[in-house]
Order: structure tokens, then sequence, then C-alpha cells
């Protein structure tokens, strides 16, 4: 029997982490993951889109993940996304993270060529029976272009490793859809940051999200007040994240290049972000300091 409580709470999406030539920095990987353990969060999303995956070759993801498992394995859950341009990128990433321990893997759907379902099943698939580690099928339409079916999801959970999914579509409906289907009891995660606590009220029993990582400890306290019941406090706390989320999104620099501007006021450098993702400028600097005032203030 698989459990799912060691998903459950507030699980930041891993920040790729560069050195000043840009390359992966393993010192600053473990830093990284070893402040997330001491603020108190459930786990780590490592490799997906904060990771910067889609910029990274599969030896790069691998050597991220190795650093991330040496820091905190067998301390936090640790989910590790594997999807890559190729399913056998997939199926070696997915094979190298079991050697390793992590708990779950997670992928979305192919890139680019929007495939039909069918070829969506056969690559999920191969993925999710690579190993016998749990399978999180990630769902996030707006960049892969495709919207997870209830259909799909009802014969992708026949398979005994798929336990969930990380929904990170716009309508917190299909929480609600996805908790409710006719197979099993699943654990789904809610995905865009905005909505955290519409996620949880419509059924989602954890959270991933990209910018957790800037804030871990107001996602905490905002998870906390919604399992208490202060649902004003939680809204007013919401609030409040959301305008700190819109102030990341408007520098001249790529919204991970805020956040890491954030840590680094923090005393945790995880360098630049990788091109074609713009750099913050000299002016964003201003912005960097102003939401880490914020941050701090509210976490008080």
């Amino acid at each position: 029997m698989r459990t799912l409580d060691k998903y459950q709470g507030v699980i930041p999406a891993f920040y790729a982490c560069y050195d000043k030539e840009g390359k992966i920095d393993g010192g600053a990987v473990e830093k990284l993951a070893n402040y997330y353990l001491e603020v108190g969060v459930k786990g780590l999303y490592v490799g997906g889109s904060s990771g910067e995956c889609i910029y990274q070759n599969v030896e790069e993801r691998k050597e991220v993940l190795e650093h991330v498992m040496e820091a905190v394995g067998g301390k936090m859950t640790i989910i590790a996304h594997v999807a890559a341009p190729s399913t056998d990128q997939s199926v070696e990433l997915a094979k190298h993270a079991a050697t390793l321990g992590v708990d779950a893997l997670a992928a979305i759907p192919p890139l680019y060529y929007g495939l039909n379902e069918a070829a969506i099943e056969q690559y999920w698939t191969k993925i999710a029976t690579a190993t016998d580690l749990d399978f999180i099928i990630y769902n996030i339409p707006q960049t892969t272009g495709y919207a997870l079916s209830l259909n799909l999801l009802e014969k992708m959970l026949k398979l005994d490793q798929v336990i969930g999914v990380k929904n990170s579509s716009m309508p917190v409906m299909d929480i609600n859809v996805f908790r409710n289907n006719q197979v099993k009891d699943i654990i789904v995660f809610n995905g865009p940051d905005e909505q955290f606590i519409g996620g949880r009220a419509m059924g989602a029993q954890a959270g991933i999200g990209g910018t957790y990582g800037a804030m871990p400890k107001l996602f905490l306290q905002l998870n906390h007040l919604f399992e208490e019941g202060k649902l004003e406090e939680a809204y007013n706390l919401q609030n409040k994240i959301n305008e700190i989320i819109f102030a990341l999104q408007s520098g001249e620099g790529h919204m991970y290049a805020i956040i890491k501007g954030v840590l680094r006021l923090r005393g945790i450098d995880i360098g630049e972000v990788r091109q074609p993702f713009l750099p913050a400028s000299a002016s964003d600097q201003a912005l960097i300091e102003s939401v880490y005032q914020t941050i701090i203030e509210l976490e008080d």
C-alpha cells in the first residue's frame, strides 16, 4: 500500500544553482536544500520549471539531484521531475533518480509537437513503469498545450505507480474533478501559487510552487491558517503573498532572476539564471530589496 501522507504540506519547487561560469554549483545546491530543511517545509520538487530543467542537459540534471539527495535525502520528501525532450532521456533520468532513493517522480507531457493523447499516455506510462517509485502527473496546459483529461487520468491511475497530479491549470475546479476520479484516492497538489487557498478549498491536500522558495515561511503560515480554519486570516495573507508574486514578475529580469536576488539578500547565492532568461538589471535592484523587506516584515 502506497502512502500519501508524506506528500501533504508545502513543497517548494527547487531553483537552479549556478556558479560564476554558469555551471551547476553543487555547494549552492546543498546550501539551498539545507535552508529549506531548516525552515521546515515538507519536501522539495527538484528539476522542474523553477529548476530551469528545459535549459539543462541530462547530466546537469542528474548532478543537481545528486547534491540535493546528499544534503537532505531521507530528511525531506523529494520529488524528481524527469520529463525531457525524448522518452529515452526521461526514462534515463527516472532510473537515475531511483538509484538515489527519491520518493517520487513527476513529468509534464511531451514538449513542442502537440502530440495526441495516445502518445502522451505512452510517454507517461514508460516513465512511470521504468521504476517502482510513486509517479505524479504534472498538468500545466498553459505551457505544454495539453490539458489533462479525466479519461486519461483514470487510465493512468490503473498503474500502481501513479498516485496523483500536480495541477497547475488555472481552473480550481480541475482539482475537484481529479480528486473525485472513479479509480482510486490520489494526492492532488495545487500548482498556481496565487490560488493556494482556493486550491486547498477545492480538495488539494498540498502545494508545489515556484515562488514558495522565495518566501517559504509565508506559505507555511498560509497552510497553517487554512488547516486551522482561520479562513479570513488566510485570505488576507494570500492577498499579501499575491502582491509579492506580482512584484516578482514586474522586473526587467525574469521572475527567477528576481527571486535569486531575494535569496542573495538572505545570504544564499545561487548564481544567475541561464539564457534565454534575462538576468536582473541594475534597475531591478530596488525592486529586489523592496520585495525582500516586505517578506521579512510579514515573517515577523
